[in-house]
């Protein structure tokens, strides 16, 4: 089916996504998303409407985006314009900035980042989004979308979050972080995540403290590092404790 959208014309596909029955309309939708001919792209941007789209289909629409192994710059695009300037439902909104990340960091997997122009948009969009946030809740999803984008330019953004913001937002920092390959967790980065899970500037929460103490034990930890963990699990609570010992014992094995 795919391979037929990749050869059809925009109006065929136009009529084909106007005429499917209700039901099979999302699967002619992620087919159209994964086809990404120039014809299928334009066919969607002239099908889909943000305005008036149930919110289950354009959410739809952007989890394929998210979701496609080999985007093009002209899906980021699709999806940029799509979100730009609109009055959008909340969750479609949330999507659409997490799939934008997702989008971002695949690009920049195929070393297109400086070859697409979208790219530079789309970090501008989240970057900008995420200076001029003003709920917790919108800092959390730009924040997962520096996730989904694992650009290392962003990590002093993400650092900066992990240790002043709030709970919510500093988790959501350092969940970000643990998307990183080991060669981008410098020694800055390891320095903070010790501050965080020993808990030597403030309170952080459970999950951040063991999400900190993740990034440490899955990239190149220090004898040092490892011990001051281990004599950490006396004061902590049970389930903590065990992550703790379990992930040691991996890295051990």
């Amino acid at each position: 089916f795919i391979q037929m959208l990749r050869s059809a014309k925009k109006r065929d596909v136009v009529q084909l996504l106007r005429t499917a029955p209700e039901e099979m309309l999302p699967f002619v939708v992620e087919a159209a998303v994964a086809a990404q001919s120039v014809a299928s792209l334009a066919a969607l941007s002239d099908f889909l409407d943000f305005g008036k789209e149930p919110k289950s289909m354009l959410e739809n629409f952007l989890y394929a985006a998210a979701f496609s192994p080999r985007p093009s710059g002209e899906l980021l695009r699709l999806v940029l314009d799509k979100l730009d300037g609109k009055q959008l439902a909340p969750e479609v909104w949330e999507t659409g900035i997490v799939a934008m990340g997702s989008l971002v960091g695949k690009l920049c997997q195929q070393k297109l980042c400086e070859l697409q122009q979208e790219v530079e948009r789309g970090v501008e969009t989240i970057l900008g989004g995420l200076r001029g946030a003003k709920e917790e809740s919108e800092v959390v999803i730009y924040l997962l979308a520096l996730g989904n984008a694992v650009l290392p330019e962003t990590i002093p953004i993400l650092l900066d979050h992990a240790e002043e913001g709030p709970a919510t937002i500093a988790t959501a920092a350092v969940s970000a972080l643990k998307r990183f390959p080991t060669r981008h967790i410098s020694s800055k980065v390891k320095r903070a995540m010790r501050r965080i899970f020993h808990e030597k500037r403030k309170s952080y929460e459970k999950m951040c403290r063991l999400a900190a103490a993740e990034i440490l034990l899955d990239n190149e930890p220090s004898p040092m590092d490892i011990i001051n963990l281990l004599l950490a699990t006396n004061e902590l609570e049970t389930e903590m404790t065990t992550f703790l010992m379990l992930k040691v014992q991996n890295s051990l094995r």
